[in-house]
C-alpha cells in the first residue's frame, strides 16, 4: 500500500497505517508526522521525508526504513524489530529501548541510548555511523551501542560526558582518542578480537544496509567501555 502523508494529521495517518491489510507499506511525501510505527508488528514501512517524534515507539516487531533524518525520540522503549535511517537522527534515539536495532547512516544528536536495557534474550543495539551528541549511553543498563565515527573530522566522534550514569552494556567508539570526560565508573580498553568478534555481525549489516565498504571501518581502531562497578550510584546514598 502506498500513502501520501503531506499535510495528514498524524492521527489519520497512523489509522490509516494501522488499519492498513498490507503487510507492506510506503510513506511518501512524510512531513514531521508523530508516532509512525508505534507499537506496531509484522509490517514493513517505508518512509520517504521526515518523520516526527516517537517513530517506531514500542515497535513490536517492524522493519522501518527512513529515507531522510528522523526527530527526537526515534524507537521511544521498542521491544523488537530493527529501523535503519538513511540519514540523521535527532535527540534520545533509543530512549528506554528494551530490544530491537536501530541503525543511524550518519549523525545521532544528543542522549542517543538513554537508558536502554536488556533482558534475557533481548539485547537491544543502536549503531550510529557518524557522530554522537553529548550524554551518549546516559545511564545505559544494558545492550550495545557502537560509534562508528565516519565522515568526521574529529578524533573523537561523541560528545561530552559519555556514559554519564552507566551501569550496564557495553559502547563502542571507533575512534583515535577517548574522550578526555569519561566517568569514573568507566572502564575503557582497546577492543581485541572477542569484543570485535561481538559487534560484527551489526557492523556487518550497517554496511549491507548503507552500501558501505566495511574494510574502510576497520583502518581505525575500537575502543569498548563497560561500567566497572556493581553499584556505580553507592556513593549517592547517604546509607550504604
Amino acid at each position: 500500500m502506498n500513502i501520501y502523508a503531506g499535510m495528514k494529521h498524524f492521527k489519520d495517518l497512523n489509522d490509516e497505517i494501522r488499519n492498513c491489510t498490507d503487510k507492506d507499506i510506503i510513506i511518501d511525501n512524510c512531513i514531521g508526522q508523530r508516532y509512525i510505527g508505534s507499537g506496531l508488528r509484522d509490517k514493513n514501512i517505508v518512509i520517504n521525508g521526515t518523520p516526527g517524534n516517537a517513530l517506531g515507539s514500542y515497535l513490536d516487531g517492524c522493519t522501518v526504513r527512513v529515507y531522510g533524518n528522523t526527530q527526537e525520540a526515534t524507537g521511544d522503549t521498542m521491544n523488537s524489530g530493527t529501523i535503519y535511517i538513511h540519514g540523521s537522527s535527532g535527540d534520545a534515539t533509543g530512549y528506554a529501548m528494551r530490544g530491537g536495532k536501530i541503525f543511524i547512516e550518519k549523525d545521532a544528536g544528543y542522549r542517543t541510548g538513554i537508558h536502554i536495557k536488556a533482558y534475557k534474550e533481548h539485547k537491544p543495539a543502536i549503531v550510529i555511523g557518524g557522530s554522537a551528541g553529548s550524554f551518549l549511553g546516559e545511564y545505559q543498563a544494558g545492550g550495545t551501542i557502537v560509534v562508528l565515527g565516519l565522515n568526521t573530522n574529529s578524533k573523537t566522534p561523541v560528545g561530552r560526558f559519555c556514559g554519564t550514569g552507566m551501569h550496564g552494556g557495553k559502547i563502542f567508539i571507533r575512534c583515535d582518542e577517548l574522550p578526555f570526560d569519561l566517568p569514573v565508573q568507566i572502564s575503557a580498553k582497546k577492543a581485541d578480537k572477542s569484543d570485535i568478534d561481538e559487534i560484527l555481525p551489526l557492523i556487518d549489516e550497517y554496511c549491507e544496509e548503507f552500501n558501505f565498504d566495511k574494510n574502510i571501518i576497520f583502518t581505525k581502531d575500537f575502543y569498548v567501555l563497560t561500567a566497572d562497578t556493581k553499584n556505580p550510584y553507592k556513593q549517592l546514598y547517604t546509607r550504604n
